[in-house]
């Protein structure tokens, strides 16, 4: 069994894995990377992309529920836990798309939001959340494609919803009102006929 470092990353070199950047001061943006190391994707191999650049105040409130998801799964598997501190913090590859999920969908939220947001993604499933990853990076997945599809979308499946303004593009019409609009037109015509009698 090969050892790891942090929350159950590799700790050989050239490996495909996470990364969290958490800089000293504190109110400075907290990054996540994909470090796709020597044995990644033929495309990406030995590449590293930005998933998230995540305001102070929002990592904050996400951090804590994380924390406490990925080391109870690591002691369940007898792996070693971590903590999140000042500098790189390593995570395991799907560890690291997780807590990606976790962090796009806080993204967009207030730091009154995140406790919701933690809730819901504490219920998913792994799996669950390692399909909201590969939906989101395909589309969204670099830091700068903030408001693209899946990037918002997790906003709004893993919110409460109240702070959701959609406006809607295009007004249904109902039945009711093609009726009256009908009636309306055929008085309309009927005066007119009779105003030319």
């Amino acid at each position: 069994m090969s050892q790891t470092v942090d929350f159950g990353a590799p700790s050989d070199f050239g490996m495909h894995h996470f990364y969290v950047e958490i800089p000293a001061g504190p109110r400075e943006a907290i990054r996540i990377y994909e470090d796709y190391g020597f044995d990644g994707d033929e495309s990406r191999r030995e590449t590293t992309e930005c998933r998230v650049i995540l305001a102070r105040e929002l990592w904050t409130k996400i951090r804590d529920d994380s924390r406490r998801d990925f080391n109870g799964r690591l002691k369940a598997k007898k792996e070693n836990t971590g903590s999140w501190t000042t500098g790189k913090i390593k995570l395991d590859r799907f560890l690291g798309r997780e807590l990606s999920v976790l962090a796009w969908a806080a993204e967009h939220a207030s730091p009154d939001e995140c406790p919701i947001i933690c809730q819901k993604w504490l219920a998913l499933r792994p799996e669950e959340r390692w399909w909201f990853y590969a939906k989101t990076a395909s589309e969204a997945g670099e830091s700068n494609q903030t408001h693209r599809g899946w990037r918002k979308a997790l906003y709004c499946a893993l919110s409460d919803g109240t702070s959701i303004r959609l406006e809607q593009k295009v007004k249904p019409r109902s039945k009711k009102r093609e009726s009256e609009d009908d009636d309306a037109m055929a008085l309309s015509l009927f005066d007119a006929i009779q105003g030319d009698l």
